[in-house]
């Protein structure tokens, strides 16, 4: 009992801990003035307001939405045909394939931007500067997880099994495939969408260095705001943080209900 007791109080120690920054952003964001005092001078939502009037922020926001969002329409496209094919037509390169995923992040955002810069810049193929570039970024950043949370939702619902009835009562592997396993691929999918827009929602390495002011997203924007008023930027973190959170706890909700 007392064990358990010292364990809990580790437990909300360190909540408390990690929710002191986040609650000290907060108040800031949300004080008038609070410079030489223990207390903030006023509340205010008027830092929230300036921030969501601003349009340079809502066109950061929209330009983020636009390329996470376009990016899992593609990882979509490719990679569930791509773990269904390889569960049931391959399924020796499962093993390879879980190698191969992590490849991307054995290199630097950094060293991997400046190969793409000297690829991409001039040429036939000039991509610098636009979101195309980054939605070949962000696909290695989303394969990863979409691929083994497919992969796991694949292994649970034994996929032979299933194809091979569904060819017993007549139906084609495409056909299957749509009928059978993607339903059952449902919530495994939605919660590594939601896992992976959180993700690629705060990149910013490759949208700085690829991109910047010439499709600022909004990590981009809050990195050129730094210089700001801190309340305002308190504003601007506390809004990131209650949208990844929100999505966040989505995905943990959806795998809970995945798994009973």
């Amino acid at each position: 009992m007392a064990t358990e007791r010292y364990h809990r109080g580790v437990v909300y120690l360190l909540v408390v801990l990690l929710a002191l920054p986040v609650l000290g952003t907060l108040i800031y964001s949300l004080s008038e003035r609070w410079d030489a005092t223990v207390l903030p001078h006023g509340l205010t939502l008027h830092w929230y307001t300036t921030l969501w009037l601003d349009d340079r922020f809502l066109m950061a926001f929209w330009h983020s939405l636009v390329v996470c969002l376009g990016t899992l329409l593609l990882s979509t496209i490719l990679i569930v045909p791509a773990v269904f094919a390889i569960h049931y037509y391959f399924p020796r390169l499962d093993r390879w394939m879980n190698i191969l995923i992590l490849l991307p992040f054995a290199v630097p955002p950094v060293v991997s931007s400046v190969g793409l810069l000297s690829l991409y810049a001039d040429g036939p193929i000039s991509l610098v500067g636009t979101p195309w570039i980054l939605l070949g970024c962000y696909f290695t950043i989303a394969l990863p997880f979409m691929y083994r949370m497919l992969s796991d939702s694949l292994r649970v619902i034994n996929v032979r099994e299933l194809v091979d009835a569904a060819h017993l009562l007549g139906a084609s592997t495409p056909r299957a495939f749509w009928a059978v396993i993607l339903p059952g691929l449902r919530k495994g999918l939605l919660a590594s969408l939601f896992i992976s827009f959180s993700f690629l929602f705060g990149e910013f390495v490759f949208a700085n260095m690829l991109v910047g002011t010439r499709y600022e997203t909004l990590q981009v924007y809050l990195y050129n705001m730094r210089n700001a008023s801190g309340h305002f930027t308190s504003a601007l973190v506390m809004s990131y943080f209650i949208f990844t959170f929100a999505l966040t706890w989505m995905a943990m909700r959806i795998s809970r209900q995945e798994r009973t």
